[in-house]
This record gives C-alpha cells, structure tokens and sequence, in this order.
C-alpha cells in the first residue's frame, strides 16, 4: 500500500512538473509578441454603425461624397445599362418622365427605394445629401 501511495505522490509531482513547463512556454511565446502583435490578432473583422450617424468611411473620407464617386462606387452597376429598368445616365428618354415629377418624387423615390430599386440603391450609408449629388450627376447632361 505504501508502495501505491508513493508511485500516486511520484505521478502527482510528475504532472504537476509538466503543467509548470507548459505554463512557463506558453508565458514566453506570449511574452515574445508585442502588445500592437496582439491587439492585430484579435482586432474585430468588421464595424458597424447605427443609421443616420456618419460612418467611419465617411469619416475619414473627409464628410459628403461627390455625386460622381458615389454614382462610381455604387450606382453604375445599374445606372449604366439600365438594369431592371433604371434610368440610364445622361439619358433623357428615361429621366424625362421621372424628372417630370418633380427632383423632390425622384429624390424620394431614391432614397426610399422605388420598383426594382432598393432603398438608396446599394448605399446604405449615403446621406440623402449624397443620393441627392449621385442624382444631379446622373441627369447633369440632360
């Protein structure tokens, strides 16, 4: 019986030896990254933000997109060749009728998405003053 008690006390001080050296290596893997090394590795994928508040984009864009870049980055795919029936730039035959309306339907059609067309198109985080200029810019020649 001693004999089991001493090889139960060996192994107890074996494991506990070997849960000491595991601890002491992951210490200094951890101590050889930097804290900005860290703070990369768990850094969030992804940000949000709530409705009507400027995004970081925005932001850091330095406020108001132009009506060009915001036509570019998120209008063109459909705008360009009248997809689904949107009205193509510069195209008097399509805007012709929408304008007739009055830029305060087609402003709010725009924004609150209209036929085939989601609310804002694809830019969720345009402000109305921006889906106003992506306006002004698709019928500037018109």
């Amino acid at each position: 019986m001693k004999r089991i008690k001493s090889l139960a006390s060996k192994g107890l001080i074996a494991s506990i030896a070997a849960l000491f050296a595991v601890a002491a290596g992951a210490a200094s893997v951890q101590d050889k990254m930097s804290k900005e090394a860290i703070e990369k590795r768990i850094e969030p994928l992804a940000q949000h933000y709530v409705a009507g508040e400027e995004s970081d984009q925005q932001a850091d864009a330095g406020g108001t997109r132009s009506g060009e870049a915001v036509y570019n980055q998120f209008c063109a795919a459909c705008h360009t060749s009248g997809v689904m029936g949107a009205p193509k730039i510069n195209n008097a035959g399509d805007w012709g009728p929408r304008l007739e309306q009055g830029m305060e339907t087609v402003l709010r059609h725009a924004i609150e998405g209209y036929n085939a067309m989601p609310p804002k198109g694809t830019c969720s985080d345009c402000s109305d003053e921006e889906i106003q200029a992506a306006i002004d810019y698709m019928t500037a020649d018109i």
